[in-house]
């Protein structure tokens, strides 16, 4: 038999689930939630009558919601006891007050006059997103999702985000919600819309763009050996090979070999959005970066965007060969759990390197005949011994 407070506990950890969080807030055929109470056993009946009699008293004096009782007889007792069997909540009003914790009730309240006063389109994505939510508040949120509705792709013109003055907006609220709203706008538009970022998609100037290092590792395929190219143009501008490879660092240029028909574009780090262009799902591409979570990350970024992408010189075998006289600490991981878009031996990997005293092994430090190999074998112009 449950008291009142412990069912009210299991209301609060309820709340804390995105999933139920969800459905309940969302779903009206939700409603209402009958939480069964427990009964007694026949020995507690007979031993422990005293807290059989507290708990009654405790449920008869639950004033939020509607307590079911029912008549159980009992072998030990000659008259049937009238027992709390259900504590039936009828609104998500009642299950925040229910839950008898001041920061679900905030919470809820909070929440409850977002989606009052926002389109029900981004309704999940609120609930959901509650610790975002409430990094930002409710009428920055309200805010957001205004924006998020009157926006266009191109709307910007040229201009850059701080210059936009978008359903009544100030200059910088796309610059301080700019995570919140990219979600908000990947409901209304897509996720792939946004891949090549939101600057891209708006048209608006991007005042910090990346830019990356692109080396072509076969004479004539462009008019210099190395460019600097910005992001924004990389994903909209074919480059003239089959074979790409996308490289995290650009100390590591030196170790890269000649190989024929192959670009390399180096720097990208965790910018990798320009990924998403489509010209790359026609390319033979290969992505190399350091082995540790981050660099297992930024590979699984970058399949999210383009899956065929193959991973050079990240295995477990390459790290075993190198990490005793080269694995270093990795101050800061990336997470506890790999991240979507790594294989199953990847993600064994990231487990390993995330639970062992030095976890990372930086990719301009492996010795560049291994590289080589690595990256010839890859083309096809040989194979690593």
């Amino acid at each position: 038999m449950k008291t009142p407070q412990q069912l009210s506990q299991k209301l609060q950890r309820q709340w804390q689930n995105g999933e139920i969080r969800e459905r309940r807030l969302l779903d009206p055929g939700q409603w209402p939630l009958r939480l069964p109470i427990g009964k007694p056993s026949p020995k507690q009946i007979t031993d422990e009558l005293a807290r059989v009699r507290e708990h009654i008293r405790a449920w008869r004096e639950v004033g939020i919601g509607e307590v079911e009782w029912g008549a159980v007889n009992y072998r030990s007792v000659a008259e049937a006891v009238e027992l709390p069997l259900h504590w039936v909540l009828r609104s998500t009003e009642e299950w925040a007050e229910a839950a008898h914790d001041r920061s679900v009730r905030q919470e809820f309240a909070l929440i409850a006059r977002i989606l009052a006063a926002t389109d029900p389109g981004f309704h999940p994505l609120i609930v959901r997103q509650r610790q975002l939510i409430l990094t930002r508040g409710g009428e920055e949120t309200i805010q957001a999702c205004r924006v998020a509705q009157a926006v266009e792709p191109g709307c910007a013109q040229g201009r850059p985000l701080r210059a936009l003055s978008i359903a009544g907006c100030d200059s910088k609220f796309l610059e301080r919600n700019r995570t919140l709203i990219s979600k908000l706008m990947e409901v209304r538009f897509g996720p792939e819309a946004l891949e090549p970022g939101l600057e891209a998609f708006l048209g608006a100037l991007d005042e910090g763009e990346h830019w990356l290092l692109v080396a072509a590792l076969d004479e004539g395929l462009l008019p210099f050996e190395q460019l600097r190219v910005r992001s924004s143009e990389l994903a909209r501008t074919p480059l003239p090979a089959g074979h790409i490879l996308i490289v995290e660092n650009e100390r590591a240029l030196y170790q890269l070999p000649r190989c024929s028909d192959t670009i390399a574009i180096l720097g990208a780090g965790l910018n990798l959005g320009w990924m998403g262009a489509g010209w790359l799902a026609e390319k033979r591409l290969g992505y190399w970066g350091d082995m540790d979570s981050w660099g297992l990350a930024m590979l699984a970024e970058a399949r999210r965007r383009q899956p065929h992408a193959e991973a050079l010189l990240m295995g477990r075998e390459v790290f075993a060969a190198l990490a005793g006289d080269l694995a270093v600490a990795e101050p800061v991981v990336h997470g506890d759990t790999p991240p979507d878009g790594l294989d199953e031996a990847e993600r064994a990997l990231y487990q390993h390197l995330i639970n062992i005293p030095r976890g990372r092994l930086e990719q301009e430090f492996l010795p560049s005949e291994r590289v080589v190999r690595a990256v010839r074998e890859w083309r096809g112009e040989g194979r690593v011994a």
